[in-house]
């Protein structure tokens, strides 16, 4: 017989406090650029991961190192600290993007593979129900990168493609940049004025 002391199924379920931060995982593919603005524009409200490939993308598309990249997070982590607080569910955060998001990445979640953090927290988040965006960027796409991206989203996954749109009229790469970071930000739920808001064709 179980003790009434026992009976969590009575116990009230705390929700995720709206101070806690949002964690920023960066993967080795091309696009680091969404991860710097979104950084950049949520700072330290965020922590972020860096795996070790997007250290190396980082260098080569950003010409900067790795702690300049991240330098306006809380927190940053390795990919590779698999014991870091992000790796548990006790750990609070209100959602995680994964930007860009790996074709390798997406394959592990979709598959329930955690072998670094950022897959580790991926993992969290679906199982403590947290929001969870992925922006691939990689193109074109595979039959099993589509069936991947359909798996996660039935479970409420939120794909995100670094797609950006064109009706704005950008003049800048960072015009660009900035049209899928809007995006990312509006599914966080955060307040911003960056990117065109589609008003209907012009009179």
């Amino acid at each position: 017989m179980i003790s009434r002391n026992l009976d969590v199924a009575r116990l009230p379920v705390a929700p995720v406090a709206s101070d806690s931060r949002f964690l920023v995982g960066v993967t080795g593919a091309s696009g680091v650029e969404y991860a710097r603005r979104l950084l950049e524009i949520l700072g330290d409200r965020t922590d972020v991961i860096l795996t070790k490939d997007a250290s190396a993308v980082i260098e080569v598309e950003c010409g900067i190192s790795a702690k300049e990249f991240a330098a306006s997070a809380r927190t940053i982590y390795r990919g590779d600290e698999l014991a870091a607080a992000p790796a548990s569910g006790s750990h609070l955060f209100r959602a995680l993007v994964v930007v860009p998001c790996s074709g390798t990445t997406l394959a592990k979640i979709a598959s329930g593979i955690a072998d670094n953090l950022v897959t580790r927290a991926a993992a969290v988040a679906l199982k403590e129900k947290r929001r969870l965006i992925l922006v691939p960027r990689e193109s074109p796409l595979s039959a099993i990168a589509l069936e991947n991206m359909l798996k996660l989203a039935r479970i409420g996954v939120i794909i995100l493609p670094a797609s950006p749109g064109f009706y704005g009229q950008p003049k800048r790469i960072a015009d660009l940049v900035d049209f899928v970071v809007a995006r990312i930000l509006d599914h966080l739920g955060v307040e911003h004025a960056i990117g065109p808001r589609w008003a209907g064709p012009p009179e």
